[in-house]
């Protein structure tokens, strides 16, 4: 996989742990992880948008995140599990993995494409 794509994923996963920390966090140790997850994902999501198009990043980062939220809600927090709520991530990561075949791998500069 493309370095710039793994970037995306992770990023991803911590904004998974951001917006987690946003509504759980309580402990200045908490809050502390929360910051440190949002400099991290965003550092991450403009490190791939140098060599990505920067819409097709975001868009892929966010999809990733909002669908890691949803599961993280689910299976740590108790949140109920509904059909409409997979068949509506099932078309959100789709449309994301979509937009990552879609995208050429090469090595180009995100801003100047």
């Amino acid at each position: 996989m493309h370095s710039s794509w793994i970037k995306v994923f992770v990023g991803a996963v911590f904004e998974v742990g951001w917006v987690i920390g946003l509504k759980h966090g309580e402990s200045a140790l908490e809050w502390s992880a929360t910051i440190i997850c949002i400099i991290i994902s965003f550092y991450l999501l403009i490190k791939a948008g140098e060599n990505l198009p920067v819409g097709t990043v975001y868009a892929v980062f966010v999809g990733l995140g909002t669908t890691g939220t949803i599961f993280a809600d689910i299976v740590l927090f108790g949140e109920a599990l509904k059909v409409k709520t997979i068949l509506l991530i099932t078309l959100l990561l789709a449309g994301v993995i979509g937009l990552k075949f879609v995208t050429p791998d090469d090595e180009q500069n995100g801003a100047e494409q």
